[in-house]
């Protein structure tokens, strides 16, 4: 695929901007085109993405975004962080641990957990053990943003399938509560639709912040003084992140697609040209919020847990280096995955310092 990359961040407030001109609708679609034999595996298990939010546009999706809205607001976001540093102590002795006597994965020991604890408190859904959701929530975005050949897609899609039966089912058994999924019945969302947006709810609710933080925790202990100024505090774990997000975002770019013929920046924009926008990394240092604020998109679209991510991973990396201040990093830069529009660290392995 061929993408016309819009990098300045005007420019790219403005393709956000402009809903009529540049629309979603590619937003969820796979990079690479799926094998028949993929979509066979995909159809078996009734897998269907009708467009309903982060695809969709118009007042239907004005009025779904605004019902999911009620479960990341501000007061909800502010009352669910003494829960986030509660897992984090937790985790962070459970680790501290280990680390008498053995090198420790940060990412794995500590980040995961937290994201996907806080987000089924959250929209009131129990999610998989987290074992089995990360590599769903993995192979999902493996499929849609990577590149497999038609072997991987058919393992991946597999994947996709157990994730979406589950999905299917859990929506099911929501039908008529207060959770989130009960409250998308009652608005008269279908099953599939409910799924769709459940689908990639659920995977950008937990993996993204998950990816974030282990981003976070890398460039933190990479740096020489940075770890531990965290830990005395003499370091505002809230600047970092904002920092990281107008630098290095888990979720660095995102897709558009031109509707008709059109112009940017007086440049003209063929009609179905496939826009890749850049959220992050072309940010002035110390910018406010035109600094951060792209990462999580802009307009209409942008990502309603915004505020949730950036404090939890505030909160989480403000928190561990506080209780484990003695650590380094142990090897030299780790494999990362790096997908069209997500990218993380695979593992953060640290040791206590002597």
């Amino acid at each position: 695929m061929n993408y016309q990359l819009v990098q300045e961040p005007d420019e790219v407030r403005e393709v956000l901007r402009r809903v009529d001109d540049f629309l979603p609708t590619n937003a969820l679609t796979s990079v690479v085109p799926l094998s028949s034999a993929t979509l066979r595996i995909l159809s078996k298990a009734k897998f269907a993405l009708p467009p309903v939010l982060a695809s969709a546009t118009g007042e239907r999706h004005r009025q779904v975004r605004q019902q999911v809205a009620g479960f990341f607001s501000p007061a909800k976001v502010a009352s669910i962080l003494p829960l986030v540093t509660e897992i984090v102590t937790s985790r962070c002795e459970l680790t501290e641990a280990v680390l008498q006597s053995s090198t420790v994965d940060l990412a794995g020991a500590v980040g995961r957990h937290i994201p996907p604890l806080i987000l089924q408190e959250l929209i009131g859904v129990e999610l998989p053990d987290l074992a089995i959701l990360k590599t769903w929530s993995r192979d999902s975005l493996e499929l849609f943003w990577g590149w497999p050949d038609e072997p991987r897609q058919a393992e991946l899609a597999i994947s996709a399938a157990a994730f979406y039966q589950w999905l299917i089912a859990k929506v099911e058994q929501h039908r008529g509560d207060q959770s989130l999924f009960g409250l998308l019945h009652a608005t008269g969302l279908s099953v599939p639709e409910i799924c769709s947006l459940g689908y990639f709810l659920i995977i950008a609710g937990q993996e993204t912040t998950s990816q974030l933080i282990s981003i976070a925790f890398y460039r933190a202990l990479s740096h020489p003084g940075c770890w531990q100024a965290l830990a005395d505090g003499a370091l505002s774990a809230d600047s970092f992140v904002r920092q990281l997000l107008a630098t290095e975002s888990s979720v660095p770019t995102w897709r558009r697609v031109a509707s008709r013929d059109t112009q940017l920046a007086g440049s003209a924009i063929p009609a179905g040209a496939e826009i890749l926008l850049e959220l992050s990394g072309h940010h002035l240092p110390g910018a406010g919020d035109n600094g951060y604020s792209l990462a999580f998109g802009h307009g209409l679209h942008r990502c309603l847990g915004a505020k949730l991510a950036e404090l939890e991973t505030v909160c989480v990396l403000q928190t561990t280096a506080r209780l484990l201040p003695a650590l380094r990093i142990v090897s030299a830069e780790p494999s990362w995955t790096r997908l069209l529009s997500f990218q993380s660290p695979d593992t953060v392995m640290v040791e206590r310092t002597p």
